[in-house]
């Protein structure tokens, strides 16, 4: 078969599929960490006394710039999508998986397709500050969510759980003080 037909039938197949691809037998767990947005919250304004890190390839202020931007985006719409064919094939099943785990897992020093370059200087209460007011945002937004770049459409307790997700997915590369040793804030 040429590759141009191949294609074809690959995307009319992901037109034909589910938009959403449930595992057999899985129920959502509850999201691991952050459970609910209130909690999500407490934990992003504690890091406003400056004692807490970031062990990964970015700096705190930074992973915080990159969360508040992932929320922005799924208000105002993500700079760059992923092709439908992905939405409807590996999109649909890696949500599906994270949604059944209740936790993501993602390359933590990725950053949005097409998303402004974080600010390795911008000072954590700024962090904090805009990713608070992104996610009350967030929270308090009634209309229409845009699609995820990799995942496709969300409705708002999707989106509401790959937040939490993301959130904490980075949030394991996070040290705090308070952290007994050996684990993470």
């Amino acid at each position: 078969m040429k590759p141009v037909a191949r294609r074809r039938r690959l995307l009319a197949a992901a037109a034909l599929a589910p938009v959403a691809l449930p595992l057999a037998g899985c129920s959502a767990a509850v999201v691991q960490r952050f459970p609910t947005l209130t909690e999500a919250r407490r934990a992003v304004a504690g890091l406003t006394s400056g004692a807490a890190r970031s062990t990964g390839a970015w700096n705190l202020p930074q992973v915080l710039q990159h969360l508040a931007q992932s929320v922005e985006y799924s208000i105002d719409g993500y700079p760059e999508m992923k092709s439908a064919l992905f939405h409807y094939t590996l999109g649909v099943a890696a949500w599906s998986v994270f949604d059944a785990r209740g936790a993501m897992n993602h390359a933590l020093d990725q950053p949005i397709p097409g998303a402004p370059a974080l600010e390795a200087n911008q000072a954590l209460e700024a962090g904090v500050v805009r990713l608070l007011a992104a996610l009350n945002r967030f929270e308090a937004h009634t209309g229409a969510l845009q699609p995820h770049f990799a995942y496709g459409a969300l409705d708002k307790a999707a989106y509401t759980r790959a937040h939490l997700m993301h959130l904490a997915n980075h949030w394991s590369l996070i040290d705090t003080p308070a952290s007994p040793p050996g684990t993470k804030a």
